[in-house]
């Protein structure tokens, strides 16, 4: 497969790599250099490192509920 580099040195990558690496919008992905080459690698979130934020939330705000939020059907006009 091949993808083309701009001229600010972006890469689009194709929705079907994407969707097997099961990332998305606003998510991250890590290459990781091997003897063979460059390897894509989801980046995840770590939630248990952000615990020491909990103290910091008001106790009123409802919790965001990512995964309801990514389910959920988007606008495509909205998309940049």
């Amino acid at each position: 497969m091949i993808v083309k580099i701009t001229s600010k040195r972006q890469v689009t990558f194709p929705a079907r790599v994407l969707d097997a690496l099961g990332v998305g919008p606003g998510d991250q992905i890590e290459l990781k250099e091997g003897a063979d080459g460059f390897v894509l690698k989801p980046r995840r979130i770590d939630y248990s490192k952000l615990g020491f934020l909990k103290d910091r939330i008001d106790p009123s705000i409802e919790p965001f509920d990512i995964e309801k939020f990514r389910s959920e059907p988007y606008d495509p006009s909205l998309r940049d």
